[in-house]
């Protein structure tokens, strides 16, 4: 076997003759020097795997911060749902005290008389119900729930001030029909003299009388007219003892000749309230209670308040 070598100058070769154990001990030598070569690679590759792979230790402790952060997230989420509960909670309370004002003022509009009590119960829940629907059933999520109690609030609201109006109209009503100056101020008894012109019982002269007088029995009640304030509780000259109540708009009413006088000047009565009890104190024959009627400082005839209460 030749080997033919080229020189760079002039072009001159060289031949060099290889017998048959070089050649074989030449391409070993190629051959090692490659699987040399080779194994140095895998060598460095596999140390740059190993190195690049985590520990043991390692994996747990990176597994052990992921754990700790979705502690921390889920924690988050937890406090973040409880001050949600929280809200609604304190929304819920506050709407419970409303409905229970509500309750209140329709309890006192059943009261009053202005609605029917076999029409509304304030004391137990509407009655609801209906046949189950066909669609699945699904739980109100925090954002739908928040709505429902928003729109709830709202008509709340718009209840409330519906019903205020209401209240005020019929305190307004209810003051108005105190105040009403109608009706005999005794329970019991009949008319013995009448407003105008008449003969004096103690002189028989023609002489105007004032007011009317109704007699009954010594000792009965005598009541007010109308709500209003006592400008008047004790003895008179002429009347015996005397009730005197101003109602408002110019009007007042006496009630004269008592036995007894219960009520005191300053005192606020009650349209039906006990103020005397009938006797014949005073320019008086008998039993009887003188009830006049002013209006605006003048007299005016009693009959016409007290035929109210028929009309």
């Amino acid at each position: 076997m030749n080997i033919i070598l080229v020189g760079k100058h002039h072009g001159k070769s060289r031949v060099l003759a290889l017998n048959g154990s070089v050649a074989v001990g030449f391409a070993v030598a190629v051959l090692a020097l490659l699987f040399a070569a080779g194994w140095g690679g895998y060598q460095v590759a596999i140390s740059k795997a190993h190195a690049t792979e985590p520990s043991s230790s390692e994996l747990v402790a990176h597994w052990q911060a992921r754990l700790a952060e979705q502690k921390s997230e889920l924690a988050s989420v937890e406090q973040e749902v409880q001050q949600q509960i929280d809200a609604l909670t304190l929304r819920l309370g506050e709407m419970q005290g409303r409905l229970l004002r509500l309750d209140a003022l329709g309890q006192r509009f059943v009261e009053s008389g202005l609605v029917a009590s076999e029409e509304f119960n304030f004391e137990e829940p509407a009655a609801v119900g209906g046949p189950e629907g066909a669609a699945p059933r699904e739980s109100f999520t925090a954002p739908g729930l928040t709505s429902m109690i928003k729109r709830l609030e709202t008509q709340l609201e718009d209840r409330e001030q519906q019903l205020r109006l209401l209240d005020k109209l019929a305190s307004r009503q209810k003051l108005e029909d105190e105040m009403y100056v109608e009706g005999r101020p005794i329970t019991w008894g009949w008319l013995s003299s009448k407003y105008g012109y008449r003969s004096d019982p103690f002189t028989g002269k023609r002489t105007w009388h004032d007011g009317v007088d109704l007699a009954g029995k010594e000792g009965s009640d005598i009541i007010s007219v109308a709500g209003g304030v006592v400008t008047w509780a004790g003895e008179r000259y002429g009347y015996g003892n005397l009730v005197e109540i101003d109602h408002g708009d110019g009007l007042v009413t006496r009630y004269g000749h008592c036995k007894e006088v219960n009520v005191r000047v300053g005192d606020v009565v009650q349209k039906g309230q006990v103020v005397a009890l009938m006797g014949s104190t005073g320019r008086s024959t008998g039993p009887h209670v003188h009830f006049e009627v002013l209006s605006n400082g003048r007299s005016t005839d009693p009959v016409k308040y007290i035929a109210r209460s028929d009309s």
